[in-house]
């Protein structure tokens, strides 16, 4: 009586352990039946199956990476660059995965290597090396999640990212590139030369018209204070002259003895009674 007890709890135990399936919140997947597919997607948690008749098949669901091998492709010019990328990528739709590609990450990597390639060879030929190497590398990587996606999608992969890590120029084609980028530079350095040289003319010439209107203009102010100092001095000479007419003959000899007898190796020839020797002849 226990042993058959012990026989049934233990058929029962196996019976339920092959009628349950656990899903993890990182897994995908497939039911079969008699190897045909009968159920995916099933949510995490404790599902059912049939013993012997249901098998489930399970997937990782996380992000998983592809890193490809850089990769020569050519540009506008018809110039070769040397590409090296990877791209990120989960599971989509998990029956479509397992019907295209059996269920199988490397075969699944083969195929979006393909993929990837391809439509790198056609974003490239759109552009120049110069393009490539200014141009931000999020508007390359928008247009290439955007023409890989639908493909991917074919084989129930969805794409995460796709990242250029570097482009490099063959030897060959670095030479070249790097001379014409010269010249360039070479180019825009003299307008730049050229345009402030102009620049300097101008305020050079703008300087030395505001300089000769600056002394014009203060020669006329100094000619006219002159004028007016003049003209000051000889009204209050007359003045003088007219109120002391004596004083001011005076005055104007004493300037006259000193400008013509105060400096060292002056010779004059007057006769002693001339006027210029009044004041020195009158003692009154």
């Amino acid at each position: 009586m226990g042993n058959k007890f012990l026989v049934t709890l233990g058929a029962l135990v196996v019976v339920i352990s092959t009628s349950v399936f656990t899903v993890g919140e990182t897994e995908r997947v497939i039911k079969f039946q008699l190897g045909e597919i009968v159920g995916a997607d099933f949510q995490p948690g404790l599902h059912f199956k049939i013993p012997f008749l249901n098998n489930v098949k399970k997937f990782d669901s996380r992000i998983l990476t592809m890193d490809s091998t850089p990769e020569r492709f050519l540009t506008a010019e018809k110039k070769n660059v040397i590409v090296d990328s990877f791209v990120k990528w989960r599971i989509g739709d998990v029956k479509t995965f397992y019907t295209t590609v059996a269920g199988d990450v490397n075969q699944a990597n083969i195929r979006l290597d393909q993929i990837i390639k391809d439509s790198f060879r056609s974003e490239f030929s759109k552009r120049e090396i110069k393009q490539l190497v200014s141009t931000d590398r999020s508007a390359i990587r928008e247009a290439l999640i955007t023409n890989v996606s639908p493909h991917a999608a074919k084989l129930g992969i969805t794409i995460v990212d796709v990242q250029v890590k570097r482009i490099d120029l063959p030897s060959e084609v670095s030479s070249s590139v790097y001379q014409r980028m010269e010249a360039e530079r070479a180019r825009v350095a003299r307008e730049f030369r050229s345009q402030g040289s102009e620049a300097a003319e101008r305020i050079r010439a703008d300087a030395d018209k505001q300089r000769e209107i600056i002394l014009a203009n203060a020669y006329r102010d100094s000619e006219i204070l002159r004028g007016e100092g003049d003209a000051k001095a000889a009204e209050i000479s007359a003045k003088t002259f007219g109120d002391d007419s004596d004083f001011y003959a005076f005055y104007r000899s004493m300037i006259a003895y000193k400008q013509s007898l105060g400096k060292s190796g002056n010779i004059m020839v007057l006769e002693p009674n001339s006027d210029f020797f009044k004041y020195f002849k009158n003692q009154k």
